[in-house]
């Protein structure tokens, strides 16, 4: 199990931070490497020719670690929503079709499709949240309905942000497979924690952003890319995405045809190589603690304040329902509205999400820290 990482962030003893889902800390690291690239950008003329595109590979190969990928097949965008309206411009969902999403899912995965449905003709479907919290079973069952339309599209996020519920990523992929159907995963809440493997997987896209579980800043998000939409056309037209438009070259615009593998998807403008090099840092300690290490520390971190919280008034979901680096507490009378500020106002933080309370522990946090939860939770909302 990896041991607590606390002395690498600067939280002071004092703070309980428990929602690493809403943002992360930024480790001492990755916040020097900030420092240091404002410092480059103070001075641009020191930047040595090919100090951007060294950047840009090794934000890439970063997260291609995380999820199993290759760096060829990863583009560097801006947000979770970016990708998404990629795929959308590059996926063709056909007339009289259906997507199916998540109820109450985050918007990146899901409004897409919405606002393309009615000029495309396919429906979007919304999984019903289960009462049993259940959700690989729920999706299983959507996808398999008789009498439903061809099933073009699963949109899912793996890790549900609203109640902690972890998806079951082989058998849904499977079960896409079997039916024609692609495949988008929303990694937001699940890349650099449990394990992802897309070479085995197989989805046709799945993203993540670097602000929240891989410790990173806002503005930084990857999408990886399967080879089979590499021939697509890219949300923006850039001169990168082209195999040869260049303005330090003789003949700029040389050849149009577009670049190779998943970097014909890359932003405009990519070159932030200040939160580049900072998210890059932090992915690249995720990958070194490695996926089991993290997950045995953060189970056992939610296994802890579950047990805390026992007979406590408050609900979770089952353990082989959850994610392990997420509880979410439901109130059967209702949360108090207050109760956040409350915690808040003893150092402790989690976050209230669709009427429950969301506790997100990270690689910093401690069994004190689980510990100071439940006793300051038990006295200022019981």
């Amino acid at each position: 199990m990896l041991p607590s990482q606390r002395a690498l962030f600067d939280i002071p003893r004092e703070v309980c931070f428990l929602n690493a889902a809403a943002w992360s800390p930024l480790p001492l690291a990755v916040q020097e490497a900030g420092r240091i690239g404002v410092g480059r950008k103070g001075q641009p003329w020191k930047l040595d020719a090919k100090f951007i595109a060294e950047q840009h590979e090794r934000a890439r190969k970063a997260a291609a670690a995380l999820i199993g990928a290759e760096p060829v097949d990863i583009a560097l965008i801006p947000s979770v929503g970016y990708g998404v309206s990629t795929a959308g411009k590059v996926l063709d969902v056909p007339r009289a079709s259906r997507v199916l999403v998540l109820e109450n899912d985050h918007t990146s995965p899901v409004l897409e499709w919405m606002s393309r449905a009615a000029e495309g003709g396919f429906t979007v479907e919304p999984v019903a949240q289960p009462a049993d919290g259940d959700w690989t079973a729920a999706v299983l069952e959507a996808m398999a309905r008789r009498g439903a339309a061809p099933l073009a599209l699963v949109s899912v996020s793996s890790v549900h942000w609203s109640d902690g519920g972890a998806l079951d990523l082989p058998r849904l992929a499977a079960a896409a497979r079997a039916q024609g159907a692609a495949l988008l995963i929303d990694a937001t809440h699940d890349a650099g924690v449990r394990r992802i493997d897309v070479r085995t997987l197989d989805p046709d896209f799945l993203i993540f952003p670097t602000y929240k579980w891989v410790l990173g800043p806002y503005g930084r998000a990857f999408m990886y890319v399967a080879k089979r939409h590499q021939n697509g056309v890219p949300l923006e037209q850039t001169a990168p995405a082209r195999k040869g438009v260049s303005a330090e070259a003789k003949v700029y615009f040389r050849d149009l045809a577009y670049a190779d593998g998943a970097r014909r998807y890359d932003m405009g403008e990519r070159d932030h190589f200040i939160t580049l090099e900072m998210a890059a840092v932090g992915m690249e300690m995720m990958a070194g603690w490695g996926n089991d290490p993290i997950v045995e520390r953060l189970s056992m971190l939610t296994d802890r304040l579950a047990d805390g919280l026992a007979n406590s008034g408050v609900r979770v979901l089952d353990r082989k329902l959850r994610a392990p680096h997420l509880l979410c507490l439901a109130f059967p009378k209702g949360m108090s509205d207050d109760l956040p500020q409350k915690l808040a106002a003893e150092n402790v933080y989690a976050a209230p999400r669709l009427g429950r309370l969301r506790i997100s522990p990270h690689v910093y946090n401690d069994e004190e820290d689980v510990d100071r939860f439940v006793e300051v939770f038990k006295r200022v909302a019981l």
